[in-house]
Order: structure tokens, then sequence, then C-alpha cells
């Protein structure tokens, strides 16, 4: 699946985006059965992420206030800011752009992800001092609620095939 890019065409690019978000969280549900914990906790990341980038496709005039100027592409093509971080959607920024959503509710959700992130590299920490995760448990609570999250945010969003 090759996903649109926003500024060709910004509702198709949203719609690739939330079908990815979709298929990651189905395989992050899968792995998570089939007891490949590190796994499924990076798919549940990237169906937030996903997620996240599609959403802000609806917020991009106000994550345009935040996010001013242009990024060079290549020698000839540049593109906004604020384009290129809905393309792109950097780790790094998650937190930031879901705070100029103004989403609560998705904001949660976000720090579960990026906690889930973590675990995916460090895996499980008894002294919570390289992870925030002490019990295998945690993790595959947090993973179905990531799933069920996604689920439940994008039933109505997009054609299910």
């Amino acid at each position: 699946m090759e996903v649109t890019k926003p500024w060709i065409d910004a509702r198709k690019y949203q719609e690739d985006r939330f079908r990815e978000a979709i298929y990651e969280a189905e395989l992050a549900e899968r792995f998570l059965q089939n007891g490949l914990l590190r796994n499924a906790a990076g798919k549940a990341f990237q169906a937030v992420k996903a997620y996240v980038a599609g959403l802000a496709v609806d917020y991009r005039d106000e994550l345009a206030k935040h996010y001013r100027g242009t990024r060079r592409l290549s020698p000839t093509k540049v593109v906004d800011r604020v384009d290129w971080l809905i393309a792109v959607m950097p780790s790094s920024r998650l937190r930031e752009v879901v705070s100029i959503m103004g989403d609560k509710e998705l904001r949660l959700y976000v720090e579960i992800a990026l906690d889930l992130h973590e675990f995916q590299y460090n895996g499980l920490d008894r002294d919570s001092e390289v992870s925030r995760y002490t019990s295998e448990e945690l993790v595959r609570k947090d993973i179905m609620e990531i799933v069920n999250f996604i689920r439940n945010r994008l039933r109505n969003r997009i054609e299910q095939s």
C-alpha cells in the first residue's frame, strides 16, 4: 500500500493513514495472540501514529500556526512544513501535535503508545529503570486498549475492506 502525500490529496492521504491504523491494530492483536509481545507493542504504537497523522489533516490550519515555513524534499520540491509534519509525523512530535489538536482522550492514548514504543525496545523491567512496564499483563492490557481505541475511533470513518 502506497500512501498518498497530504500535499497531493489530503483526503486520500487521510483515508490511507486511517486504513494503515486499522491494519496496524489488527497486526498488534494478532501478534499479541501469538505471544509476540514486543512486536505487538510496536504495531500498537504504529497504529496510533498512523491515526494521529490521518487526523492531523482535519487540524492542518491550526497546526500551520505552530509549524510555519517550508521543508525541502529535493532540489526541486518544497512543501509547507506543516504538510511535511503531517506526512512524516515524527514520534518526537506526537505529544505536541495531539496537544495542539486539543483531544484529551487521544492524548492519553498517545502516552500509552509512547510507553509501548519504549517497551518494544527495552522489554520488561522489574525495577522500572529502563521500561515503564514491570509485567506482561500490563503490556497486554495497554496493547488491547490501543487496539480497541483505534477500532472505535475509525469504525465510521473509513469503509472496511
